[in-house]
């Protein structure tokens, strides 16, 4: 893990889809946020930590990684985190105004347990901001590396969604602009499966700066349009999901 972690560390400044990302998470949050900045948040499998900074114009940021040295590195953006799992998330319930997990639920061993667990540590009227992994399909190298235990469709999303009690506000592709190169690669990738190991993760090298400033553009323009549109196809999921005001 540590060494996924130093990859990410390294691609998340300036990574196409590092950058895409963050375009797509920003406005979800500044919308959920609706202009307050006294709220309590919180990244579920902060990883790096990196995504803190997206949490934090809207109140007070904490974070928690499965690992030691994620928790770590997020300790060193400057903001609270601890090591804890999604699983058993340490924090009393009904204690965050938002809850945000990223690329974390499709490597959790029961990922209804963990999204019962972002529920209920909600306050009510709360949000869950997720982003996941899509589509059997697109499963190869990446998945392996990773250990992706399963990929979701906007179908399995909603379930999951609706069986931690918390009800579904959007759940949308992102990353469409960049299905049919992804695509390409990793069915390439199941092709010569039999004839070779998998050869790490090699999506987090940051490409050439031309070829990484023009995708960065494509994903940057889809973000933008994704806004008024709802994209057909991607090779995410993002979620966004709240907690009911009153039981029942």
């Amino acid at each position: 893990m540590g060494n996924r972690l130093e990859l990410t560390g390294r691609a998340e400044a300036t990574h196409f889809w590092f950058r895409g990302f963050r375009a797509f998470v920003a406005p979800i949050l500044e919308e959920i946020a609706a202009g307050r900045r006294d709220l309590r948040l919180i990244d579920c499998g902060c990883g790096t930590g990196n995504n803190l900074s997206l949490l934090a114009p809207h109140g007070q940021a904490f974070g928690f990684d499965l690992t030691r040295e994620g928790a770590h590195r997020a300790l060193r953006t400057g903001r609270p985190a601890v090591q804890a799992d999604i699983e058993h998330i340490p924090y009393q319930s009904g204690t965050f105004d938002i809850a945000t997990s990223f690329d974390v639920l499709q490597s959790v061993p029961d990922d209804r347990v963990a999204l019962r667990e972002m529920a209920r540590i909600l306050k009510p009227g709360g949000y869950a901001v997720l982003n996941v992994s899509a589509l059997e399909l697109l499963r190869a190298d990446h998945a392996e590396v990773w250990n992706e235990l399963r990929r979701y469709t906007p179908a399995s999303a909603g379930r999951l969604v609706g069986d931690a009690g918390l009800q579904v506000v959007r759940i949308s592709f992102v990353f469409a602009s960049l299905f049919p190169i992804m695509l390409g690669v990793r069915m390439w990738q199941r092709m010569l499966r039999p004839f070779r190991e998998p050869q790490g993760d090699s999506e987090l090298e940051v490409p050439p700066e031309p070829m990484n400033a023009a995708l960065t553009w494509l994903v940057e323009r889809e973000a933008a349009l994704s806004r008024r549109f709802r994209m057909p196809i991607g090779s995410s999921l993002m979620i966004v999901a709240r907690k009911p005001r009153t039981a029942g």
